[in-house]
């Protein structure tokens, strides 16, 4: 037989479990220390379904964004490297190939498979204009004009659905100073 205790509120005796502990009914605990059968095994289900409602989202968003920041890095790298061959170059012919070139090469290294559009604006034009201006360059000493590459940037996985409609416009712009102490070597 078991031993029994009596309890300090009700004064009814209560039965010992066989671990020394006195047996309560699961209606007599407090509602926070009910053991509560139904949630037993929900923890890995509510994990992965919240995974998959979450981390799904963040991921694409982050694939996103680095997307968005290679090109950045990839179009002003671009236009410093076109505006140095440009400005280098023995005649104006050889500078605008030189600078598709860089400009390409440029591209290349960060990743970006399309070919950037290159255009040379004047002096203090705005490059994220939908046309910023065309035929500034010029070899002249002491000329100073703008670089503007742009490229369209497809977002991950957007490209099937949308077909180009979520494409982002990146631009980048390099100003071009030709040195004041060096030949004329435009051919105007």
């Amino acid at each position: 037989m078991r031993p029994s205790i009596r309890s300090r509120r009700s004064g009814r005796v209560r039965s010992r479990r066989a671990g020394g502990r006195p047996h309560l009914s699961r209606w007599r605990l407090p509602r926070w220390r009910r053991p509560v059968e139904a949630d037993r095994g929900s923890a890995m289900i509510e994990f992965i379904g919240l995974s998959l409602v979450l981390l799904i989202p963040f991921v694409y968003l982050f694939l996103a964004v680095f997307a968005v920041q290679r090109a950045a890095f990839g179009v002003t790298q671009a236009a410093r490297e076109a505006g140095r061959a440009y400005a280098t170059a023995p005649n104006e012919t050889a500078g605008l190939e030189r600078a598709r070139l860089a400009a390409q090469l440029a591209f290349t290294d960060q990743g970006i498979h399309t070919a950037p559009e290159i255009r040379f604006a004047p002096q203090g034009a705005d490059c994220g204009a939908g046309n910023p201006g065309d035929g500034a360059a010029t070899l002249e000493p002491g000329a100073r004009f703008v670089i503007c590459v742009r490229a369209l940037v497809p977002l991950p996985g957007v490209g099937a659905i949308a077909g180009g409609l979520a494409d982002v416009t990146v631009n980048g712009q390099f100003t071009v100073v030709v040195d004041a102490y060096r030949a004329d070597r435009s051919s105007a």
